[in-house]
């Protein structure tokens, strides 16, 4: 996408996104140490409920931390798009993607029609299959 001339958004509105955007990041990156921690500090019984228990309770966090894992992921575009001056613009349409969306989801990359029409495509999609 080519650079916007006269961003929508002004220098303060991008550097608290940014600012919100490296908190949030540093937020899942704690977590993810405190997870990984504790798997390390788990202790799989010999009582096999225990055992089981403990299995799940693994299962469960590193789900967890592969989903920060891609969260993060998105957050480094963000940033990455508040610094060479494409954020804020949809990456389908090339409109801005607009403040209230921003404000509530400021990772996103796509402005809310562009959001309903893959939503909408993915639901189809999904119908078809489960039809067949």
């Amino acid at each position: 996408m080519v650079k916007k001339i006269g961003h929508y958004l002004t220098d303060e509105q991008l550097e608290c996104f940014k600012g919100r955007l490296l908190k949030w990041k540093l937020e899942l990156l704690k977590d993810s140490a405190d997870a990984r921690d504790m798997l390390e500090e788990q202790n799989f019984e010999a009582n096999p409920v225990d055992s089981a228990s403990n299995i799940l309770s693994q299962a469960f966090e590193l789900r967890t931390k592969d989903r920060a894992r891609k969260l993060i992921k998105k957050i480094d575009k963000a940033i990455a798009k508040i610094d060479d001056g494409t954020y804020g613009y949809c990456e389908e349409t090339g409109e801005p993607i607009g403040l209230n969306r921003l404000e509530a989801r400021p990772i996103a990359t796509l402005c809310i029609e562009a959001q309903e029409r893959h939503e909408k495509i993915e639901r189809d999609y999904r119908e078809d299959v489960l039809e067949k």
